[in-house]
């Protein structure tokens, strides 16, 4: 029987007075429930009792709410005396008093059947008003809740660990106060963003790691922001302490890649065997000062890991998040990670979340960074259960450590421990945070430290004060040695430890891939042309859609007309064919914005999805997802993919091009910066809507000038194609190059079925990706050369034979970045007797490519180049449908007539 819902006596009297009238009037588990007084020995008369009945029903009530609202009365802030009461929790909330304490109430889903107020009392006080609070009763899985009352209520969430094990809990206390210490000595002033006032972080993680290790699980990744950073290098990931200690003293033997990074920012990764002989990888990933946007990238990094090792991956590969706690309950970006959790195409079986609560934000009061009561209400969107947790207990945390740890593996859903602590020193080392805060401050000062505490604890336990007083000098000695070794010791560390392991075969630098042969024989273009366009037998499919895969047939047949989506496909199946991985998501992606991809098909009759690239490379080699509603997150999730997946296409597409931006702090930290940053480089590839078509300045332009702006030493690939057999050699391409780099691809939308915009299937069974495209007239006819990118051409083309125009050539730069200026001096070199060259873009002159192009187009062919296209905007397009047309006319007008304009 569940009484797991606020009973009123006048509801259990009700149903009372139904089973003495007739016990077939109520459920079978009422039935049983009431019999159960005659059986346990109170006597069918005291049920008939009113007052007995209504004290049952309000036992029960107190038990459900002790569950649900013990949190409120729990003992969790190390600043603050522990509360004694709450008007929700006294007995007389319930209707009880302190004379019913040792009369037995019949019970269900509790421990025993039957038991005293005053028993039930203590148990209820114990496990949810301790140094534990706990928020599960809004989890809506049954299974779920009874699992964590199983654990809990039993122990009542004090746990008991043998001697060794709190001699090591205290050991690890002492390792990162003493870090933290030594640190403060030897490099008076500098940043460290220090752990000091919430050291149990470490037995917490070290908790975690022995766990995931003993359950046979092969990585861990964490993602965490600043605060501790260096203190969990060192004692959770084993970084070498003079290693950490050559940073702070900014030895140039230790020096780094490209521009480098300031230390608290820095990944890295380590095998450890922490138990037994077996090990477990450990990967922190590299994270900006944005604090949560490294969220999604740790949960695309499992993903790739658990795809990796097959059915069970999401057993072997444990994603953690350390959020603070202002940024946990003030970044959007939190509860993306979250809403994306549970969805298939980025499920990773759970991850642990741990908030260092030092209950401020950077000078912010909690009373100013929040709305809720907790930093951790958001997490109950996905029904995580939440643990509130003392930050001075290092017992309590260690508990909740194995407890969270236990649940993500038997459920496999997200969950969050809320250490609820304080930050000793201000934001940074040379912060003052008595301005703002002088009262919280003034009660830090007469904390002594963590180990402290824990230390006087032990020896009150019957511990050795000279042994524990020992084990400090050891470690402070260590310290000392390692900083020694840091000043005088000469070696230089590996310095392509972004290219080791399954990086080992790509090549760090860039080169324009001149000689690269990108083709697919044109019997295997047709091959896989005709499995594309097959369903199975009893599927049907929509009429519209048969229609289309008809067409397609027929267009690979011929060999001709073969349009934009048709060529990814044919990519995609030869990539997958080969042996690559390909992944694909993105808002509709799996039909297409425009209409146009169809990677799932419906049958009609029963729903069930059908996905013809299934077919090719092995199972699961292809995926294509709708993500949800968002972008930072989505994209972040796709980088953390494609940094582990040197040999997968893995493809972010944005609805429209111009939301990109809503993914803008992923691609300034990550996608175009982590190269020089951390020696971290991806192939992953972005799929950005762009063109102007008459839909306004939020659906027309992906800002080609801001990925420009981004570009320097080879980081990215720019590209514009305009054809889908470029489109097609530039997919492949992007995997057959010796070499990674995030490539951007701006993608058409009016061109999908534009039938100029076609390729012959014999342009794909032959060639490259040509990063400039030349004009094929004759030069001595040529005056005027225009040199343009993407959609635009069309409506030059169309001009030009329109009006015969062969004194004018078209040369297209379908590479913006890194740009071939030799292929592109090549190509207007044939018509230097031309009076006038000119760039033309559909974009306003503030946007597009004109700013970052033009000089350098000028200085590369020692003349002057003209700019045609739309004068500065603030917006990007207009919204007029009528004077876009105006607007685009005037620019294709202007660009035939430059010997009229500067003569």
């Amino acid at each position: 029987m569940s009484f797991d819902y606020h009973l009123s006596p006048e509801f259990f009297d009700s149903q009372f007075r139904l089973w003495q009238q007739n016990p077939s009037r109520v459920s079978a588990q009422w039935r049983a429930f009431f019999q159960g007084f005659t059986l346990g020995g109170s006597g069918l008369a005291a049920v008939r009792s009113d007052d007995f009945g209504q004290k049952q029903a309000a036992v029960q009530s107190l038990l459900y709410r002790y569950r649900d609202l013990g949190h409120l009365l729990a003992c969790t802030d190390p600043l603050t005396p522990c509360k004694t009461d709450h008007p929700f929790l006294t007995l007389s909330a319930f209707g009880l008093s302190e004379a019913d304490l040792d009369r037995e109430f019949q019970v269900t889903r509790y421990m025993k059947p039957q038991a005293t107020l005053r028993e039930i009392l203590a148990t209820m006080r114990e496990t949810y008003c301790g140094a534990i609070g706990v928020e599960y009763m809004h989890i809506q899985n049954p299974d779920e809740r009874q699992w964590l009352k199983d654990r809990m209520e039993p122990v009542r969430n004090s746990p008991s660990f043998a001697v060794d094990e709190k001699r090591e809990i205290l050991r690890t206390l002492q390792e990162a106060t003493i870090f933290e210490n030594f640190l403060h000595r030897k490099f008076l002033g500098q940043k460290r963003f220090s752990l000091e006032g919430a050291e149990p972080m470490i037995p917490l993680l070290d908790r975690i790691v022995k766990k995931a290790n003993l359950s046979g699980m092969q990585d861990m990744v964490v993602g965490m922001a600043h605060r501790g950073r260096l203190n969990v290098l060192a004692h959770i990931f084993c970084k070498p302490l003079e290693q950490i200690f050559a940073e702070f003293a900014d030895n140039l033997e230790f020096s780094f890649v490209g521009e480098g990074d300031v230390k608290y920012h820095k990944g890295f990764s380590r095998d450890v065997v922490p138990i037994g002989e077996q090990g477990i990888h450990l990967s922190l990933a590299s994270n900006p000062s944005h604090l949560e946007a490294v969220d999604p990238v740790v949960e695309g990094k499992c993903r790739a890991r658990q795809d990796y090792y097959g059915a069970d991956g999401a057993a072997k590969v444990l994603p953690v998040l350390v959020h603070g706690d202002a940024a946990f309950a003030g970044q959007g970006i939190v509860a993306e990670v979250f809403n994306f959790s549970q969805l298939d195409g980025y499920f990773t079986g759970g991850t642990v979340h741990i908030v260092l609560n030092n209950q401020i934000g950077f000078t912010t009061s909690p009373a100013e960074a929040r709305s809720s009561l907790y930093a951790t209400d958001i997490a109950k969107m996905v029904m995580a259960p939440i643990f509130h947790v003392h930050g001075e207990n290092p017992e309590a945390v260690a508990y909740a450590a194995e407890l969270a740890f236990d649940y993500r593996q038997k459920f496999g859903k997200d969950i969050v421990l809320d250490v609820i602590c304080y930050r000793r020193q201000g934001h940074n080392e040379a912060d003052e945070p008595a301005f703002t805060q002088p009262l919280m401050y003034e009660r830090i000062k007469e904390r002594p430290s963590v180990s402290e505490l824990y230390a006087d604890q032990l020896v009150a336990e019957g511990f050795s004060r000279d042994e524990i007083e020992a084990d400090a000098e050891e470690i402070e000695q260590r310290f000392e040695e390692a900083a020694a070794r840091a000043v005088r010791d000469d070696r230089i560390p590996e310095k392509d430890v972004g290219y080791q392991g399954k990086w080992s075969e790509i090549q760090r630098e860039y080169e324009h891939p001149d000689d690269l042969d990108t083709s697919v024989p044109e019997e295997k273009l047709r091959g896989y042309g005709k499995a594309l366009c097959e369903v199975p037998e009893d599927f049907r499919v929509h009429p519209k859609i048969a229609k289309l895969f008809e067409r397609r047939r027929g267009a690979i047949a011929e060999g001709k007309d073969i349009d934009w989506a048709i060529a990814e496909q044919l990519a995609f199946a030869s990539l997958l064919d080969e042996g690559f991985l390909v992944r694909l998501s993105g808002q509709d992606s799996r039909r297409g914005t425009f209409n146009q991809r169809h990677a799932a098909v419906f049958d009609m009759s029963t729903g069930q999805d059908y996905v013809p690239l299934s077919q090719f490379g092995e199972k699961g080699a292809f995926s294509c997802y709708n993500s949800m509603l968002s972008e930072a997150a989505v994209l972040g999730f796709e980088y953390g993919y494609a940094i582990e997946s040197p040999y997968g296409l893995i493809i972010w597409e944005a609805q429209f091009g111009d939301f990109v931006n809503g993914a803008q702090v992923i691609i300034d930290q990550f996608i175009v910066s982590s190269g020089t940053k951390w020696d971290r480089m991806c192939g992953l590839v972005m799929f950005l809507p762009h063109g102007y078509e008459g839909q306004g300045a939020e659906h027309s332009s992906a800002r080609i000038e801001r990925f420009l702006q981004l570009c320097a030493h080879e980081n990215l690939q720019v590209c514009y194609p305009s054809t889908p057999a470029q489109f097609f050699h530039l997919l492949r391409r992007q995997l057959k190059q010796p070499f990674r780099r995030p490539l951007v691809v701006f993608t058409p939308k009016s061109l999908l079925r534009l039938p100029a915009c076609r390729s012959r299937l014999d342009e794909m069974s032959s060639g490259r990706f040509e990063e400039v495209i030349g004009a094929d007239l004759d030069p001595k006819k040529v005056e005027s050369v225009l040199v343009c990118s993407g959609k635009v051409y069309y409506d030059l083309e169309e001009r030009r034979r329109k009006e015969e125009r062969n004194d004018v050539a078209i040369i297209r730069l379908e590479q913006l970045y890194p740009v071939h200026f030799e292929r592109l001096e090549q190509a207007i070199v044939r018509f230097d007797g031309a009076k006038h060259i000119a760039w033309v873009q559909e974009e306003p002159r503030n946007n597009g490519a004109w700013f970052y192009i033009g000089a350098q187009l000028e200085h590369a062919i020692g003349r002057e180049v003209h700019y045609v296209g739309r004068d500065e905007a603030a917006a990007p397009a207009v919204g007029s449908h009528r004077l876009h047309k105006e607007e685009q006319e005037a620019l294709i007008d202007e660009a035939f007539s430059l010997n009229e304009k500067h003569k």
